[in-house]
């Protein structure tokens, strides 16, 4: 399969988020998921100018640091912390336009459960879930709340999916492990 599309798009680079608090964010990922912190960025603005507003869509004056994870084999993660004046600091709701959820895909899901649900900056919502039919049964999953505001999804899943019985197509699945690294020796 080639990509014609005319962005010439060769993979997903990054996926960020906005924490409240930049430090609790980092810790967050680092002791609870095992994510790995690659650097820390900032504070940057431009205090005489308008480039923040024209390159990012935020207000002027906003200043912002920033800290690169990288979780698991295959995920970067840029996580943002603001400063701004008109900032909204209610976290969205999971069906709020624009609204995020990670979704990691864990070996044992009651393990995973344990291992979060211990944490004072964690609230489990209601589960595990198993689904029954359709594209995704067999699928176990279990939402949860970081107390910041970002949604976790946990997800066991078959070796094989239903939805690929119809398909060639399948989602990445898990790497042979949380650690591992492509070999780049080519």
């Amino acid at each position: 399969m080639t990509n014609d599309h005319p962005l010439t798009v060769q993979n997903v680079h990054h996926v960020g988020i906005t924490v409240p608090d930049l430090d609790e964010a980092v810790n967050f990922f680092v002791d609870a998921i095992g994510c790995d912190l690659l650097y820390r960025k900032g504070p940057f603005g431009d205090s005489d100018g308008d480039s923040m507003e024209r390159r990012l869509d935020v207000h002027p004056d906003a200043t912002a640091s920033l800290a690169m994870l990288r979780c698991g084999p295959t995920m970067n993660l840029e996580l943002f912390e603001w400063d701004a004046p008109d900032q909204d600091d209610t976290p969205p709701n999971n069906a709020d336009i624009g609204a995020t959820h990670l979704g990691l895909q864990v070996e044992d899901i009651d393990v995973a459960i344990d291992g979060l649900a211990d944490r004072d900056d964690v609230t489990m919502l209601d589960g595990p879930q198993t689904n029954d039919d359709g594209p995704t049964e067999g699928l176990t999953y279990i939402f949860c709340r970081v107390n910041w505001g970002l949604y976790l999804e946990l997800l066991e899943a078959p070796e094989r999916m239903p939805y690929a019985d119809d398909t060639d197509e399948r989602l990445y699945g898990p790497a042979p492990s949380w650690t591992h690294r492509p070999d780049h020796s080519d």
